[in-house]
């Protein structure tokens, strides 16, 4: 949905009246700030007229301008998709919230790397005993490289290795690549992990565990000296279809800048479609399916595809980039060592190449931009708002607001947040983060991404009991979304993370009727540029979520407990080791 967006100069910052002051010293932004933490020209303005309560109007007005054309599709690292930090920057300072960023500003620099793959120069090929079959880019696969300082990258006759799962976990009693060597090799292996195809018996069953995620697979495949590492896609185990690969994978791909320049990274890292998969592995004299029923058993072995080997030449240009990290902060009154964090990412996808849509009719997709709208306008928007609602409401304890760079590109902005934290991980005491709001209306209940983590599921469960709601445990734990989002780039050191989202039983409709725009949105939108704004959306469930969100914050904020994690958590050591690491 596009939007008239006059441009508007960096003035406009001190046009804004704040909402409230929760400390004189918010007035204004320093003076002093760094070159990374000056606020450039903004390309849209700023609200006028939001309030504190938490509001529907609000709420309308920040999905809007966030999702509006005029960002772009708010792609980290260019010239437009920045001014979104910009813009966050300049509302923080609108609503009162100080700065927590580098050198007393709003940004944390993220030095990123964004490579681009010429596909028009650059193939790969997978050839046989008298055969050899090209793949086609996007229809058959897509393919990219980490390593950051080689414009051009070749492989030759790099023999194929089916590995099952890829998995090497010992404290599930499992390794896909015991008893082979895979150096020089191209491994090839499934999505998800061996619980989803295995039952309850391996790993958590039906909830994806870490090992099931694409990252952990092509970072082990490295660990493990392949020279190339391919995952075969099926859409219900990785729970979106061929078109989000296409989409995610194609065109500039940003990456933190590597200190070895992704040199302990395989030379190239691949997806191939199910069809195509099928078609090499049948050439080989290989069964998939047999294969893949044996992939799921205790005590598998790689398998070697016979006379299988990958050649191909990656053409690629590589720009080094800088993003940001917007951060602000509420000072605690007793406590401001304190800290309990709000976290939410505020890029997308940019824009794609048309031909990458895939659209089913001509005028289906109305532009190349990938807006955003849910994904993660609407995680941004509760930010502020709750923001904005808190700014009058001393707390004992500090919050910070961390809006995130480069989720879309592997969690990466809050991966380099988490390695170089603004406060001591020891030092937080919890976190909440939002991502991904459908315009749902209110429902019964909420949903809690990855169930069972941590105490902070406790205080949310409270307060929905009061107002007549309940916990709605992770509809799809298959899809392994608790490793999807930036609080598990926390997680990882130990922080209590609680990772909600909107419910599924509608108020008005029912479970069916919630449970069918939460599909149709994964479907058709997810990953699309049809991820735009509607102005007839309903946001009453987003204003009830968000004030039941800022109601646990302002909870754990204002008391002097610490939520932890339950016991037997996989992060649970993580976070004791951490905070008598301080004691």
């Amino acid at each position: 949905m596009r939007f008239s967006s006059p441009l508007l100069a960096a003035g406009i910052l001190a046009l804004g009246a704040c909402s409230g002051d929760r400390h004189a010293e918010m007035a204004s932004l320093p003076a002093s700030a760094a070159s990374s933490n000056e606020l450039t020209e903004l390309p849209m303005e700023l609200p006028v007229g939001t309030r504190a309560e938490i509001r529907a109007e609000d709420f309308h007005q920040r999905i809007r301008i966030l999702s509006d054309d005029a960002f772009e599709g708010r792609g980290p690292g260019s010239e437009v998709g920045e001014k979104t930090a910009d813009w966050l920057a300049a509302e923080f300072q609108r609503i009162g919230v100080l700065p927590g960023g580098d050198d007393e500003g709003w940004f944390q620099s993220v030095e990123m790397v964004e490579q681009t793959l010429d596909e028009t120069a650059s193939a790969l090929t997978i050839s046989g005993d008298g055969f050899s079959i090209p793949l086609a880019l996007a229809e058959d696969a897509v393919m990219w490289s980490k390593r950051q300082d080689q414009a051009e990258i070749r492989i030759e006759d790099s023999e194929l290795v089916f590995v099952g799962y890829g998995v090497v976990a010992p404290e599930y009693g499992w390794n896909d690549y015991a008893d082979i060597d895979v150096t020089g090799k191209t491994v090839v292996m499934l999505i998800n992990d061996p619980g989803y195809a295995g039952g309850d018996e391996l790993f958590r069953g039906e909830a994806m565990t870490y090992y099931g995620r694409w990252t952990y697979k092509f970072e082990e495949a490295a660990r493990q000296g392949a020279t190339g590492a391919i995952i075969i896609h099926e859409t219900a185990p990785a729970s979106y279809g061929w078109n989000v690969v296409a989409n995610s994978w194609s065109g500039a791909q940003p990456d933190l800048v590597r200190a070895d320049g992704g040199t302990e990274r395989t030379a190239f890292e691949a997806w191939i479609t199910y069809e195509k998969a099928t078609e090499l592995f049948d050439r080989a004299g290989v069964d998939l399916e047999t294969q893949k029923q044996a992939a799921k058993e205790d005590g598998f072995r790689a398998v070697d595809l016979g006379s299988l080997t990958a050649s191909g030449r990656l053409v690629q240009s590589i720009a080094r980039k800088q993003s940001r990290n917007v951060i602000g902060t509420l000072p605690g009154d007793e406590a401001p060592d304190e800290y309990v964090l709000v976290v939410a990412h505020w890029d997308h996808l940019g824009r794609k190449p048309a031909r990458r849509l895939g659209a089913p009719t001509e005028d289906f997709y109305r532009d190349d931009v990938f807006n955003g709208a849910v994904d993660n306008a609407t995680g941004i928007a509760a930010m502020l708002e709750i923001g904005e609602a808190m700014v009058r409401r001393p707390t004992r304890r500090s919050i910070m607001f961390l809006a995130v760079t480069l989720e879309e590109s592997g969690l990466l902005g809050s991966a380099y947040y988490a390695e170089h934290p603004k406060v001591d991980h020891a030092d937080v005491v919890a976190g909440l983060n939002i991502d991904g709001l459908l315009p749902l209306g209110r429902t019964h209940d909420m949903t809690v991404i990855g169930f069972g983590a941590s105490e902070l599921e406790d205080i949310l469960a409270a307060q929905l009991a009061e107002r007549g709601r309940r916990i709605l445990p992770d509809q799809k734990p298959e899809a392994g979304y608790f490793y999807r989002s930036d609080h598990i780039s926390l997680a990882k050191k130990g922080v209590p993370m609680l990772y909600a989202d909107n419910g599924v039983e509608k108020v008005d409709g029912g479970f069916a009727a919630g449970q069918a725009i939460t599909e149709l949105y994964r479907a058709q939108r997810y990953h699309k540029p049809m991820d735009e704004y509607d102005r007839n959306w309903d946001v009453s469930g987003m204003v009830e979520d968000s004030r039941i969100w800022r109601d646990v914050i302002t909870q754990v904020a204002s008391s002097d407990s610490w939520p932890t994690w339950y016991p037997g958590n996989e992060f649970e050591a993580t976070r004791q080791n951490s905070l008598a690491e301080t004691n």
